[in-house]
Formats: structure tokens, C-alpha cells, sequence
């Protein structure tokens, strides 16, 4: 007899509990980047800066429930925006669920490890610089890749 399919396998982002939404999310905090678009092509590159509230050790955001208030451009990431994710870094779990492809083995859900995804080295973990630290002019020279 086979196991019954994980819930991010099983259910569609929107069928999805609140609970199972959030654990999708694999604490890298690259969506914490800033990214820049070119408005003739609308590529997306992202840079190495990141949102002045993203806390380097453990890439999670330190005013995660007031971060609209603190940060009005913050994106709060739902369902029903699923089919917008190209955005997102391709190693994003909620890109990944919405476009029907598998988890990676370092994402937390699929290794039960939380900090698999520092160790895999692709989170922020002491990486980049807070966007108060350096002036938004020069953000395009810190273009890290393309979306």
C-alpha cells in the first residue's frame, strides 16, 4: 500500500490551509531581494540587496506581521497571485507548487531539517547588503541574475 501524497503534491495553493501555505515558504529570503525590471522586456534581475528588515543569520523578516506597514512595496504572497510567480527565484517553493513541479531535497518539507536550506547555500544567510546601506541609484550595478 503507498503512502498518501504530501499536501503540496495533493492540494492546489488554493485548497491549501493557512498553515500549509506558510510551510511551503523555505526561509531563503531571496524574495526579500530587490529586484529591477526592464520595462521593454520585462525581464526581472535581481540584485545582492535586500529588504532592511531581513535578518542575515537566519533570513527571516523581523517585522514579518507589520512588514506592509514598514514596507508598503512588500509583496504578501497569496494564492490567487500563483500565476505571477515568474518572479520568483525558480528554486521558490510557491513557484514551484503553482508551475507542478517537484520540491527540491534541501526544502525543509522534504529533508525535515529547517536550516537544509542554509546549509544547501541557497538562502541569504550572511549574504548581501540591507537596502538602508547603500542608495537605490546604485542598484543596478548589483544586478546578482536574471529571473
Amino acid at each position: 500500500m503507498s503512502a498518501a501524497k504530501p499536501f503540496w503534491e495533493s492540494k492546489t495553493l488554493k485548497q491549501m490551509s493557512k498553515q500549509e501555505w506558510e510551510s511551503l515558504c523555505d526561509g531563503c529570503a531571496r524574495c526579500c531581494l530587490h529586484k529591477l525590471e526592464d520595462e521593454d522586456t520585462d525581464e526581472v534581475y535581481y540584485t545582492d540587496v535586500h529588504c532592511r528588515y531581513m535578518d542575515k543569520n537566519d533570513c527571516s523578516c523581523t517585522v514579518y506581521q507589520t512588514r506592509n506597514e514598514k514596507v508598503p512595496e512588500c509583496i504578501w504572497l497569496t494564492p490567487e497571485q500563483a500565476h505571477s510567480f515568474h518572479w520568483l527565484p525558480d528554486t521558490c517553493a510557491y513557484r514551484l507548487v503553482a508551475e507542478g513541479k517537484p520540491l527540491y531535497d534541501w526544502h525543509p518539507l522534504i529533508s525535515g531539517d529547517p536550516d537544509s536550506v542554509h546549509k544547501a547555500g541557497i538562502s541569504l544567510q550572511g549574504k548581501g547588503i540591507p537596502d538602508d546601506k547603500i542608495p537605490e541609484e546604485e542598484w543596478q550595478s548589483r544586478i546578482i541574475w536574471k529571473a
